[in-house]
């Protein structure tokens, strides 16, 4: 696989949020979890030894990765989370993660697939290669999130992971008790299975409205990820989060990237760009994507592009490109 897998900074605080909870100090390992903001980056190799740090703290505990993905909360896993909320059912909730997986580990690996009255999401052993304690991280999160949004939920019909299989009985039964379901080892796959039948299980916050809105940002953060190196992606991300709320200045950008208004001066200098030439740059991408889409009306959109109004767009649109959004827009029409 050509994309280097790695984990959003936002995927971290998981792990700060449990040190919280096992009421553990551990200013070493905090002092790196600060490190990342949100948006950030961070290697596969960071968060691999920020967890074996960790866990190594509590050694008593049978299968502390299922504890750490039980803590998971729509904060940890950045917009994906949030359309996943939005979304109708768990089938729609289900194609919208991997959809949009990519977001979080930098790659599409999940594959989605039918074994007679089963559906499965899966992971295989060529791309999953991250390790025990990532997995089980990683399913127990998944598993965690979806049972927060429905009562009652029904547990899954078979676990499996490509790893070996634990050391300790202690430890196979954690996994069995944790997942309410029969657990494999050593498998091909690391997956997910369940009746086909709880795909149409009611997400309780569906939102059709929102899940539109959050389904444009996705697709344009997905935009922003290749051919871009980590800093054009970090930017790019900060600004489609920052326009919408009319405050995609040059300091907010450089506060949200941690970074000295110096800094980030010097950085857009050297690849011959101003701020502004950037904000209209990106504006003008962003809103051609939009026009496309007929469902957003011309205020919408000048709003998610952080315009006060929908002249000001308007004005800057035409002078950006020679002609009005309403005009582009009826020309994509007859295409």
């Amino acid at each position: 696989m050509a994309s280097v897998i790695r984990v959003t900074g936002a995927w971290t605080q998981l792990l700060a949020d449990w040190l919280d909870s096992e009421h553990l100090l551990a200013p070493d390992i905090r002092a790196v979890l600060a490190r990342w903001a949100p948006d950030d980056i961070v290697p596969l190799a960071v968060w691999q030894d920020l967890l074996e740090r960790a866990t190594a703290l509590r050694p008593q505990l049978p299968a502390p990765g299922l504890a750490i993905g039980a803590m998971v909360q729509p904060r940890h896993v950045g917009v994906m989370g949030y359309v996943v909320l939005a979304s109708s059912n768990l089938g729609e909730a289900l194609l919208a993660y991997q959809r949009y997986e990519r977001l979080f580990y930098g790659a599409d690996l999940a594959e989605i697939s039918m074994e007679g009255g089963d559906v499965e999401i899966r992971w295989e052993r060529s791309s999953a290669s991250m390790g025990q304690l990532m997995d089980s991280v990683g399913i127990a999160s998944l598993i965690t999130f979806l049972r927060r949004q429905v009562d009652n939920a029904p547990p899954p019909s078979l676990i499996t992971f490509i790893n070996s299989s634990p050391d300790t009985p202690e430890e196979r039964a954690a996994y069995e008790s944790f997942f309410g379901c029969p657990v494999r080892f050593d498998d091909g796959y690391t997956r997910v299975r369940f009746p086909v039948s709880y795909l149409s299980i009611a997400m309780p916050h569906s939102d059709p409205g929102l899940r539109a809105l959050l389904d444009r940002q996705a697709e344009a953060l997905l935009l922003a990820l290749p051919d871009s190196d980590a800093f054009d992606r970090a930017l790019q991300q900060v600004m489609l989060r920052l326009l919408p709320e009319n405050n995609a200045t040059l300091q907010r950008a450089a506060d949200a990237l941690h970074v000295s208004l110096r800094t980030l001066q010097r950085r857009l200098d050297k690849r011959d760009l101003t701020w502004q030439q950037l904000l209209d740059r990106t504006r003008e991408q962003l809103a051609r994507q939009y026009l496309a889409d007929r469902s957003l009306m011309l205020g919408d959109i000048a709003l998610l592009l952080g315009f006060s109004e929908q002249s000001a767009f308007n004005r800057a649109f035409k002078r950006w490109t020679g002609q009005t959004p309403a005009r582009l827009r009826k020309s994509l029409a007859m295409l």
